[in-house]
């Protein structure tokens, strides 16, 4: 796994030992910001069930502002990629309970541009974290919510604000999908 483009181009990043952790696959990864594209640059980015920090260190390696990474197991694992790809000084990085992470940064009053959400599959985590970022300002207004789960875990949670705005599958295993507030794509359609 490496970094595909940006100022830490090429660079390597470590992965844990074991199964606990799935990578973003690297075509996944850049099919997933060549839709982003330009939109990633000077955005406020957050990484959660960060795993080796993939999606966020390429996002600060294509010109995102900062990025927040949060998991529970792989924290210190971020920190050495972080380090790696000379990135740290953009990244804060969190271990933890991810969900408790979530409450303490909405408390805080945080707001992300873009937010990456990669839980392991088939463990209802991703709809969890749906539930959390619709009842918070977590998601900037203009804000991308990108979630990577199973290509079989369609079913979504009650919404009260997000929608879905596009999903993308990857062969059998893999889908990502969008979401934006519903009043942000009103605005837009109008």
């Amino acid at each position: 796994m490496r970094i595909i483009t940006g100022t830490a181009r090429g660079c390597r990043l470590k992965t844990p030992k074991g199964q606990d952790t799935r990578p973003t696959a690297d075509r996944v990864k850049e099919s997933l910001f060549n839709i982003l594209g330009a939109m990633v640059s000077g955005r406020h980015v957050l990484d959660i069930f960060a795993g080796t920090g993939n999606l966020g260190l390429e996002a600060l390696s294509r010109g995102a502002a900062s990025a927040v990474f949060v998991d529970q197991a792989t924290s210190s694992l971020v920190r050495e990629n972080a380090i790696h790809t000379r990135l740290l000084s953009s990244a804060e990085i969190y271990g933890g309970d991810v969900f408790a992470r979530l409450s303490q940064l909405s408390a805080a009053q945080r707001s992300f541009d873009l937010i990456f959400c990669d839980p392991p599959y088939h463990k209802g985590l991703w709809q969890r974290a749906l539930r959390v970022f619709d009842t918070t300002d977590l998601l900037a207004h203009d804000g991308i919510l990108v979630v990577e789960h199973g290509a079989d875990e369609t079913v979504l949670p009650p919404l009260s604000g997000l929608v879905c705005v596009e999903n993308r599958r990857y062969g059998h295993t893999t889908q990502l999908s969008f979401f934006q507030w519903q009043s942000y794509r009103e605005e837009d359609d109008a």
